[in-house]
């Protein structure tokens, strides 16, 4: 696959990117290179090969949809500068 001018552009425009005129040859070439890249690893052979991440047998282990403070206030608040019982203290902000 490669990209032209206008692809680029484009692309820049999509994503909210201003690009100059001069700079679109460049980026034209850097994109064209990725998507080389991209064509190289899919022609990779990988039957056999188990997914390190993401799929498969894993799964995210399930907690109670809880709302608690933590359990750690002291852990927390050990290295606080300032802390007035359980909260942290901080300076007067209106007066």
């Amino acid at each position: 696959m490669s990209l032209d001018q206008a692809t680029v552009r484009r692309v820049a425009a999509l994503a909210r990117l201003h690009v100059e005129e001069a700079d679109v040859v460049r980026l034209q070439g850097e994109l064209n290179g990725i998507l080389g890249w991209i064509e190289q690893l899919q022609e990779v052979d990988v039957t056999g090969v188990e997914p390190m991440a993401g799929g498969g047998a894993s799964a995210l282990r399930w907690r109670a949809d809880a709302v608690t403070d933590g359990g750690m206030a002291e852990k927390v608040l050990a290295n606080a500068p300032d802390r007035e019982g359980e909260y942290f203290g901080v300076p007067k902000v209106v007066e």
